[in-house]
């Protein structure tokens, strides 16, 4: 369960990553129209990521195999593509404003795998969501550690 969500699927996301440039020179007029501020794209990244997190899809993934497949798709192509395009749109401050959603979100996540009283994914056994339940505290954890050393450090002194 922890490899599925904190392994393979930002993994998936980041071969999108990798081929947006392709299709961003593939249909520029699209990405330019379509995605003229970033946050169309952004929005689009995050009701994927956020429709991945749940514990009924990743069931559903398991159980059928279109499933399991719309996952690669919607990852790769719904949601890295459009972060690629997004996160270069965007400023500092809105991808920071990104980042401590994503980390309210993790922790979120995280509280609800550790107290919940039931096993929330039929396909996974309760210290597997409990192990994920910990991943996801210890990704909010780093995203806070990140932004609270922007607070105190600049950037471009180092760069």
């Amino acid at each position: 369960m922890t490899l599925i969500q904190h392994m393979q699927m930002p993994l998936i996301v980041f071969s999108g990553f990798l081929m947006a440039p392709f299709f961003m020179k593939k249909f520029p007029v699209l990405f330019s129209k379509w995605n003229e501020g970033g946050w169309p794209g952004m929005l689009l990244f995050l009701i994927v990521l956020l429709y991945w997190m749940l514990p009924r899809t990743m069931d559903q993934a398991l159980e059928s195999m279109s499933m399991e497949i719309f996952k690669f798709i919607s990852l790769a192509f719904l949601g890295g593509v459009p972060l690629r395009d997004s996160w270069r749109k965007f400023s500092k401050a809105k991808k920071n404003g990104i980042l401590l959603f994503l980390m309210a979100v993790f922790a979120g996540m995280g509280l609800l795998y550790l107290l919940s009283p039931v096993q929330l994914c039929n396909n996974y056994l309760r210290i597997e969501q409990i192990t994920l339940g910990w991943g996801f505290m210890i990704t909010a954890a780093c995203i806070c550690v990140y932004l609270l050393q922007l607070l105190f450090i600049n950037p471009d002194e180092y760069e």
